[in-house]
C-alpha cells in the first residue's frame, strides 16, 4: 500500500501535437484500459484527441514516481480524470453552464491510495474558483460519488417494446418518417438535439465525440459501425424535428431485436412518430431502448400498454451543487413559496443555512447561517432534489432529509416541483 506522495498530478489541455499531444495520447490509452476498451491505434488516437480539443477538455493524470521493471511506462498515468463545460437545462431563462466530469479511472494496482479523492477535491476547488454553480457526471459505478456531494438528479428507464401485430397507437402522430444514411446524423443531429435541449429540463448539451458514436462513424472498436441505421421525423411542414438511429441485433434471437442507439425528439409527435416507424420495421418483434423517459408517453399512447416492459430503472445524471445561491436562482419554478434549509457538506462548497423565496417563477436565495432551518440535508441530497427529479418527501422517508418543522419536506417538494419530469439523454 502506497500513499498520495507516491504520485505526481498533472493537469493539461488536450492537444494534438507536441508534448501536450504525447501526454494526451498516453492519457487516452490509460483511459481506454480503465474502461476495458481496445487499445487505440494512431488513427483512433488522433480522432479521440481532436474531439477533446474541440470540447476544450482539461485532462488530469496521476503519475507514479516509481514503477517496477517492465511495467507500463512512466508517461502512462495510473489514473485519469477529464473535465469540460457544457450547459444543463435547469428550467430557467437559459441553460446553466456546468462543470462536467468524465473519464474517471484508477488503475486497480494503485487503488486505496487517495488518488481519486485528490483528483476530485482539487478539481471541485478549481470549479468553484472558476465560478461554476453546478458540477455533474454520469457514472459507471453508483457507490463512489455520493461522498463527494453528488446526488442522482435524473433517471431513465431501460425498456423493451413488443412491436408485433399488437402494436397500435390510439391516435396517429402528425408528420412522417423517412430513412436516412445514419452517418448524416453527425452533421444533422446537433441542430435537432438543440431543440430538445432547449425544451427539456435535465438535458445536458452534447460533446463532440457523441455524434460519431450515435451516427456509427465511431463504433465500439473506434472504427465505423456500418450496422447503425437511421431515420428522420418531419413535421407537417416538412421541417425535421426528430431522429432515431438503431441497430439490428442479429437473427439468433427469437423474436428478432432492434436496439435504439439514439432517439431525439423535439415534441410528442416526433417521439411517437419515431416509435411508430420502429414498430413498422419488417422481421422485427422487439425494440429495446436504454434511455427512455420515466414519464414515457409511449405506454399511454398504445392500445395495449403491456407491450412496454421496463427492464431497469437507471440513475443517469448526478449533480453537485457548488454555489447554492447561484444554482437555485438560475432554476425555474412553477409554484410560489418560501423555506429555510441547512446544508451539510464535508467539502464545504454548499455548507450553510439558506433562505429561499420564490415568486413569479424566480427565486431569491440568501445565505443565513443563523436562521432556524425548516429542514436539513447534505450536499448529495441537495443535488438530487435540485431539478425536482427526486421528491424531498421520499428522501425524508429514506432518512436523507431531516424535517425541523412539520410538513417541511412536503413544502420543499411543492416549491421544487418541476414543470416536467427532468430527463436527459446525454451520457458523458
Amino acid at each position: 500500500m502506497g500513499s498520495i506522495t507516491d504520485y505526481d498530478f498533472r493537469t493539461f489541455s488536450a492537444a494534438l501535437e507536441g508534448e501536450g499531444g504525447d501526454a494526451t495520447r498516453a492519457w487516452l490509452q490509460a483511459e481506454t484500459q480503465g474502461f476495458h476498451e481496445p487499445r487505440l491505434g494512431e488513427k483512433s488516437l488522433v480522432r479521440a484527441a481532436a474531439a477533446m480539443v474541440s470540447d476544450g477538455q482539461m485532462l488530469t493524470g496521476a503519475y507514479a514516481r516509481t514503477r517496477p521493471e517492465a511495467s507500463l511506462g512512466a508517461e502512462v498515468p495510473v489514473a485519469t480524470f477529464a473535465t469540460f463545460e457544457r450547459s444543463i437545462n435547469v428550467g430557467g431563462v437559459a441553460p446553466l453552464p456546468a462543470h462536467l466530469i468524465s473519464a474517471v479511472t484508477v488503475r486497480p494496482t494503485h487503488r486505496r491510495n487517495g488518488i481519486l479523492r485528490e483528483m476530485m477535491t482539487t478539481d471541485l476547488d478549481r470549479a468553484v474558483a472558476d465560478r461554476y454553480a453546478i458540477a455533474a457526471l454520469t457514472v459507471s459505478e453508483a457507490t463512489i460519488y455520493r461522498r463527494f456531494g453528488f446526488g442522482v438528479a435524473t433517471t431513465v428507464h431501460s425498456i423493451s417494446v413488443a412491436t408485433d401485430q399488437r402494436f397500435r397507437l390510439l391516435t396517429s402522430p402528425r408528420g412522417r418518417c423517412e430513412l436516412i444514411d445514419a452517418r448524416e446524423i453527425a452533421t444533422l443531429g446537433p441542430a435537432i438535439f438543440a431543440g430538445f435541449h432547449a425544451s427539456r429540463v435535465g438535458s445536458v448539451d452534447r460533446h463532440t465525440k457523441y455524434w460519431g458514436r450515435v451516427s456509427g462513424l465511431d463504433g465500439e472498436k473506434s472504427e465505423e459501425d456500418p450496422s447503425v441505421r437511421g431515420a428522420l421525423h418531419y413535421d407537417d411542414a416538412g421541417v425535421i424535428d426528430g431522429y432515431v438511429t438503431y441497430k439490428f441485433s442479429g437473427w439468433e434471437s427469437d423474436p428478432q431485436i432492434v436496439e435504439v442507439v439514439d432517439l431525439v425528439a423535439q415534441n410528442a409527435d416526433a417521439y411517437l412518430g419515431l416509435w411508430q416507424f420502429l414498430a413498422s420495421l419488417d422481421l422485427v418483434g422487439t425494440v429495446t431502448y436504454a434511455a427512455a423517459p420515466a414519464d414515457d408517453p409511449l405506454r399511454w399512447a398504445l392500445a395495449d400498454w403491456r407491450l412496454v416492459s421496463v427492464k431497469n430503472v437507471n440513475d443517469w445524471l448526478w449533480m453537485r451543487i457548488l454555489d447554492v445561491v447561484a444554482a437555485f436562482e438560475a432554476r425555474g419554478y412553477v409554484n410560489d413559496g418560501s423555506t429555510v434549509f441547512a446544508v451539510s457538506d464535508p467539502l464545504g462548497h454548499a455548507a450553510g443555512g439558506y433562505r429561499m423565496r420564490v415568486e413569479g417563477g424566480r427565486a431569491e436565495v440568501t445565505r443565513d447561517d443563523a436562521a432556524a432551518p425548516d429542514l436539513e440535508l447534505d450536499a448529495s441530497a441537495l443535488g438530487s432534489v435540485y431539478l425536482g427529479g427526486a421528491d424531498p418527501r421520499v428522501l425524508a422517508a429514506a432518512g436523507q432529509i431531516s424535517e425541523r418543522s412539520p410538513g417541511a419536506a412536503a413544502a420543499f417538494a411543492r416549491l421544487l416541483a418541476p414543470a416536467q419530469q427532468p430527463y436527459g439523454i446525454t451520457h458523458f
